[in-house]
């Protein structure tokens, strides 16, 4: 009888461990839909005993194509699910991933090996505007810490369009009027391109998420179910890699491709940790920073993007810090070049000053960094930076990435008026009219400018 009262008694406790273990999991997934939505909770969920993920918080291509087993697959549970990644054979032949790289891999981008990104990141892909668009050649980008990244790479999608392809003449008409193949084209090329810098010159290694799992959760290492299923590719000749994306360009185009974080993972591995240890100093020792819950990208992450060095910040050489330590800045003009303004920064403080590296750099494209927010500059003059005489009076592109934005904005910028020119400009548009960011931006580079937003409205 007693046997019996303790076995009732053990199978009671049993259902009431269960049931407890069913209410966390559906608070866990309740937590992260709340997350997604920002109705609630936190974003970051911490590890629990059982080794789930802290996640690390902070967009869809509709083709057509026949995709791989798993690809573009909605589950049916969970609200705000993500289609599995674009899955390759893993008989392509790339080098699996080894619990020791993923390792490396988490420590360089997040300082530990626990976090994981969250849904925003892992949902970020590069996505092209529709071909029959006025902004064809530009690419949706969503928010959080992937925003950064998607815009450092439109820089280089620019780039290609007006400057390196051959065949076609460098003006506005020819960029809003590119085909879905000279989108993916465009694609491939810039994110070959960008690869092979950071490998200096001498190889690029492209990552992408095959069939099989190749490393299991430890209790030092927490799965995020895609990392564990890489397999390396490297290619000594940037021709190759350029044929090898374009061939495989749904792995970070497709909606639940995980692009923009298999590309981070593949500059990375381009990169290589032993350069990278290198290019970074006592101020930066992981490429992603926490912010508000989240994780932003580092200037280490958006240099090397830039200028193939994982520079930690954006002085031209090298400079020394309030303790006498060397800090590592740009070394050479970048194709693609930087600005930032924000409204809090410190004038008079000459380490956080953009040098004239990323200020001048040798094609007349931008990445700008406004309050934290992330757009892009350019000019269709290729010859604008190099003759001094084109820089009188010339017309720049501004590209915000909001999804309010139908059409890009045509700027006209003056850098030799009177000042009774500019202060009639500034009447026309109210004494105390207060100057638009974007104007800040620009004038971080011409000081002296006057600039017509040609019927556009300012952002503010």
């Amino acid at each position: 009888m007693d046997m019996e009262v303790l076995g009732q008694e053990q199978s009671s406790e049993q259902l009431d461990l269960e049931e407890i273990s069913r209410k966390i999991s559906c608070l866990d997934k309740w937590r992260e839909i709340f997350s997604f939505h920002r109705l609630g909770t936190n974003n970051t969920t911490p590890q629990n005993h059982e080794g789930n993920h802290i996640s690390a918080d902070e967009n869809e291509d509709g083709t057509g194509i026949p995709q791989p087993k798993g690809q573009g697959h909605l589950p049916s549970s969970g609200l705000c699910s993500i289609p599995n990644p674009s899955i390759i054979s893993s008989k392509l032949g790339g080098l699996p991933i080894s619990l020791a790289m993923a390792m490396k891999l988490r420590q360089i981008l997040f300082g530990n090996t626990i976090h994981v990104f969250s849904y925003n990141w892992k949902k970020a892909y590069f996505r092209f505007h529709d071909p029959s668009s006025e902004l064809a050649f530009t690419l949706e980008v969503g928010k959080g810490g992937a925003r950064s990244i998607q815009m450092a790479v439109q820089g280089s999608i620019i780039k290609y369009l007006l400057f390196t392809r051959k065949g076609k003449d460098c003006n506005f008409g020819s960029l809003c009027e590119i085909s879905k193949k000279e989108q993916e084209q465009a694609l491939a090329a810039a994110l070959a391109g960008i690869l092979w810098a950071a490998g200096a010159a001498q190889k690029a290694t492209i990552c992408l998420v095959s069939e099989d799992t190749y490393i299991a959760s430890t209790p030092d290492y927490s799965v995020d179910n895609f990392t564990e299923r890489l397999q390396l590719f490297e290619f000594l000749e940037k021709e190759a890699a350029e044929k090898f994306i374009y061939d495989h360009l749904q792995c970070f185009r497709g909606e639940g491709s995980h692009g923009v974080i298999l590309f981070l993972y593949s500059l990375i591995f381009s990169r290589t940790f032993e350069r990278l240890q290198m290019d970074l100093d006592v101020t930066t020792t992981q490429l992603l920073q926490p912010n508000a819950g989240g994780f932003l990208c580092r200037q280490a992450v958006l240099n090397m993007i830039l200028t193939g060095r994982a520079s930690p910040n954006v002085f031209n050489g090298c400079e020394k810090g309030r303790s006498q330590e060397t800090l590592h800045g740009v070394l050479t003009r970048s194709d693609v070049g930087y600005l930032r303004w924000g409204k809090d920064a410190l004038e008079d403080d000459r380490l956080s000053q953009v040098g004239s590296m990323l200020k001048t750099p040798k094609l007349p494209i931008w990445l700008c960094n406004i309050n934290g927010n992330y757009s892009i500059l350019f000019c269709t003059n290729r010859q604008l930076l190099s003759d001094w005489k084109m820089e009188r009076l010339f017309d720049l592109y501004f590209y915000s990435g909001r999804s309010s934005q139908k059409k890009l904005v045509h700027l006209t910028i003056d850098t030799h008026s009177h000042h009774w020119e500019r202060d009639q400009q500034e009447e026309k548009h109210g004494p105390r009219r207060q100057f638009s960011p974007v104007e800040m931006v620009i004038r971080t580079k011409w000081s002296e400018a006057t600039i017509n937003w040609n019927g556009t409205i300012p952002f503010f």
